[in-house]
């Protein structure tokens, strides 16, 4: 298993210039990195944390290979150790900038920066942007002040927590549902609530949720949580008829969905209006040279499809830089 400890810091060379930089530690970024190696390509990552939402994941049963399911942990932990067996460096840091200088597009490579928040600048003739995208939160009152007091985004993180305790998981899909199971399954008092009627999750979690027994409050949103130095209560709405009643719970975790990590980009003119970054095919982005895969190209939200948009960006950079090389007679 991987640890902070492992990492690779910042070289300090700024003159060195990396075939490929991946920034993005999860399924898609992993995967590049590991393609990028076997190609032979010069490639570092760069995240600001390890296995993405992966690794937050307590249990995943829809990836190949494992028909019994797999933590998220291990599945993380398992690519890490691949990409650090290839010789791939890894640095523990958050990009907060990429540019790219002026260049003869299809004479030569590009120069890209990426500047990060520890001060360092990293230098790269092609790009791969893989960050995921993070919960969205309710964005109701209280919710910034009781997280991390009984308010949660990871149920694997902080369920321990609240063993024997009452709590409301907030969403409908796949992880919502996941997340719920999981917390009844170490002795959680868990309660539901979903603004629809129906909820979007897989049918045979829908089966595995109703033999479950959880409740589940429907057609109801969160208005507000309360406390006084943790979360004590939740203000609940029904959106059909109005009502409202306030809830006595320990904790809420929210599984409502993501929102891309794309502000670094967002200069660039890459992104669409909900921050998310259109891709061709071949993972092409606006930018010669920038490409991206995974949750940030608004696709199928999938660990087997942030693999597969993985495989294909690394490729895709190989070609160019390939074409590069021809055109100076390399």
């Amino acid at each position: 298993m991987f640890s902070l400890t492992s990492l690779s810091k910042a070289s300090g060379d700024e003159n060195r210039i990396w075939d490929v930089l991946i920034i993005g530690a999860g399924p898609a970024g992993y995967t590049a990195a590991i393609y990028s190696a076997r190609y032979g390509l010069d490639a570092i990552i760069i995240s600001k944390d390890l296995g993405g939402n992966v690794a937050l994941t307590d249990l995943i049963e829809n990836y190949p290979g494992f028909p019994e399911g797999v933590s998220g942990q291990e599945l993380a932990g398992r690519m890490y150790d691949q990409v650090k067996g290839l010789g791939v460096n890894v640095v523990f840091d958050e990009v907060v900038k990429v540019d790219v200088s002026e260049c003869a597009y299809y004479e030569g490579p590009c120069k890209f920066e990426v500047k990060t928040a520890n001060g360092a600048v990293y230098k790269a003739k092609t790009v791969i942007v893989a960050v995921g995208a993070a919960p969205r939160k309710l964005r109701v009152p209280g919710e910034e002040k009781f997280y991390g007091r009984g308010v949660s985004y990871c149920a694997t993180c902080d369920g321990p927590l609240f063993k024997g305790k009452k709590v409301i998981v907030v969403g409908g899909g796949n992880t919502a549902l996941q997340e719920a199971l999981y917390l009844k399954s170490i002795g959680v008092d868990v309660t539901l609530v979903h603004r629809r009627k129906e909820f979007r999750a897989d049918r045979i979690l829908q089966d595995r949720f109703k033999e479950s027994g959880i409740p589940a409050i429907l057609d109801t949103v969160v208005t507000e949580i309360v406390g006084e130095d943790k979360v004590e209560a939740v203000k609940l709405r029904n959106v059909k008829t109005g009502e409202e009643h306030e809830m006595q719970v320990n904790g809420v975790f929210v599984f409502i969905g993501y929102e891309p990590k794309t502000d670094f980009v967002k200069h660039l003119g890459v992104t669409n209006e909900a921050g998310y970054i259109p891709v061709d095919m071949y993972m092409r982005t606006k930018v010669r040279g920038l490409f991206a895969a995974g949750d940030i190209t608004n696709v199928f939200k999938q660990i087997a499809v942030a693999v597969g948009q993985g495989a294909i960006a690394a490729a895709a950079a190989k070609e160019l830089l390939d074409e590069w090389k021809e055109r100076n007679g390399e």
